[in-house]
């Protein structure tokens, strides 16, 4: 049991997922963006959490759902889609169990991820009935997790305040979506892609937020510089909280180069029957259109920086995740230690990582982190769990600084999201919020519920077009024709109501056929922009 306390560790996943939600097709490769995301990190997550409340482990986390998680999530077609998915995966794994019977550890894989998927099919129907919002829900209500909110739709605020009414909606959609779900106000926002401009802070505090997670710069270049660093929240002079990224932990995880993930025991990410077995045979199991995509059953482990791969081992797995446990443990131990003997109050050491990196990235980091909790509580260290608001309310005097602008994007700013790949979707986004606001101004609290209803959908696909993802995929050169779709989909959708609803001539039919497309945030009231 831990004694001896000098400061805490403190970890925050962002579970986050762009809106996809298509109706008129069973086809969209990118829903199982999601499905994969329920299988392979927010179930195992889940089961991790309950067995460490089971063997009575008191541990802390936090974690952010963004808006447009939670209401995939909550969506009963998405959730039926996902029953079937599970069900095509089953079929696979079973034939994969009698393809393989010629290779006895191939075969004993084979029958692992039948138990996996046919796992995943019993815990989503019959444990959480199709409800994990509640499931998560469940661990806030018991003390054990903070859940945290984010931007409506993950916009990005560092470009979008050229007209601060659009930041002020993302906020406001966002703590009015987390009300919906989780039935109290959040604590905290994970700010979209961790981008920070102190003209958000007024907005945050009107909205009722008391911190924020940001990038390690943020603080450290803050003004003026931090006495602590990021061992130690700050205050804006808006009044709003900031904890930073605390860079020695995040490198020893997120590394591509010496991270825990990369371990040659951990299952390969890269290496998937879905562009491996003979094309026939996997066929009913791909793409629609027959492109070849993962499906989730991989055989191999990393094995090293060759393309020669070993047969993936799940004990060995298990013996690096309780090594690399221990060194995570071992190096806070250390880390705290020192700097305790510098500070007044105790250091808390911020881990901000991707949720979809525990399970989806790196298979084995939803067990790392139950290995880890359980060190943490059973061992002797100097250091406990802690959620960022119990931070607050143990030490709530802290310094006034003004963050720096910036993001956790590559090099640290807004290159990711304004790029020469990209730029030309700014100038759409920000003439569709300025007109947003024109909306609002002509007609202030609408009472003809039909212009109310096209006004209301107008902002639901302005915030759609603002996802940040869309951008980041352009950058990043994957699937970016279905990037760039969504961005002209929902401007386009967005532009022609504008019209309508200024030319007084609404499309009743085609209003409503939009809205079953985007149909989130039923809440939303477009006054947000006035």
């Amino acid at each position: 049991m831990n004694t001896n306390k000098k400061g805490y560790v403190s970890f925050v996943l962002h579970a986050h997922l762009p809106f996809i939600h298509h109706p008129e097709s069973d086809n969209y490769l990118e829903e199982q963006w999601l499905f994969e995301a329920i299988s392979e990190t927010y179930i195992p997550l889940l089961m991790n959490y309950q067995k460490l409340v089971d063997e009575k482990v008191n541990f802390r986390i936090t974690m952010s759902m963004t808006p447009p998680l939670l209401w995939m999530l909550d969506n009963k077609l998405l959730q039926k889609k996902y029953i079937n998915y599970l069900l095509d995966h089953i079929e696979l794994a079973k034939k994969e169990v009698k393809r393989t019977v010629y290779d006895a550890r191939l075969n004993e894989l084979s029958k692992y991820y039948v138990e996996k998927y046919s796992s995943d099919l019993h815990i989503f129907k019959d444990v959480y009935h199709c409800n994990l919002i509640e499931a998560f829900k469940h661990f806030q209500d018991i003390g054990v997790l903070e859940i945290i909110t984010c931007g409506a739709t993950h916009g990005y605020f560092p470009i979008l305040y050229v007209n601060e009414k659009t930041v002020k909606a993302q906020i406001a959609v966002g703590v009015q979506t987390y009300k919906k779900y989780f039935g109290r106000q959040p604590r905290g926002i994970w700010l979209p892609e961790c981008g920070y401009v102190p003209e958000a802070d007024r907005y945050l505090k009107e909205f009722g937020i008391e911190y924020i997670i940001t990038e390690s710069h943020g603080i450290l270049y803050a003004d003026p510089t931090p006495i602590y660093g990021t061992f130690s929240p700050i205050v804006s002079p808006g009044g709003v909280i900031a904890f930073g990224r605390d860079i020695e932990s995040s490198r020893q995880v997120w590394s591509s180069i010496n991270g825990y993930p990369g371990d040659y025991n951990y299952r390969e990410f890269y290496r998937d029957i879905g562009y491996e077995a003979d094309y026939d045979y996997i066929k009913p199991y791909i793409a629609h259109d027959g492109v070849r995509v993962n499906t989730g059953i991989k055989y191999y482990r990393i094995t090293g920086k060759t393309d020669q791969k070993d047969y993936y081992n799940l004990q060995w797995a298990k013996d690096s995740v309780e090594k690399q446990a221990g060194h995570f443990f071992d190096s806070r131990h250390a880390q705290i230690a020192h700097l305790s003997s510098f500070m007044e109050k105790p250091p808390i050491i911020l881990c901000p990582y991707d949720a979809e990196l525990y399970g989806h990235w790196w298979y084995e980091g939803p067990y790392w982190l139950y290995t880890l909790f359980k060190k943490v509580y059973y061992d002797d260290c100097n250091f406990e769990l802690i959620t960022p608001g119990e931070y607050i309310d143990k030490y709530p005097e802290m310094q006034v600084c003004s963050p720096c602008r910036s993001s956790w994007g590559a090099n640290g700013y807004s290159e990711v999201w304004l790029n020469p790949t990209n730029d030309y979707a700014h100038r759409h986004l920000h003439v569709a919020g300025d007109r947003m606001c024109e909306l609002a101004y002509l007609y202030p609290n609408e009472t003809d519920p039909l212009r109310r209803f096209a006004l209301n959908q107008c902002a639901r696909e302005l915030l759609l077009a603002q996802s940040s993802d869309w951008l980041f995929i352009i950058t990043n050169g994957t699937m970016v024709d279905y990037a760039k779709k969504r961005i002209k989909d929902h401007i386009g959708r967005f532009t022609k109501l504008y019209t309508q609803i200024k030319e007084n001539k609404i499309d009743e039919e085609y209003l409503n056929e939009v809205y079953q497309k985007d149909k989130i945030f039923d809440e939303i009231d477009y006054m947000i922009y006035y």
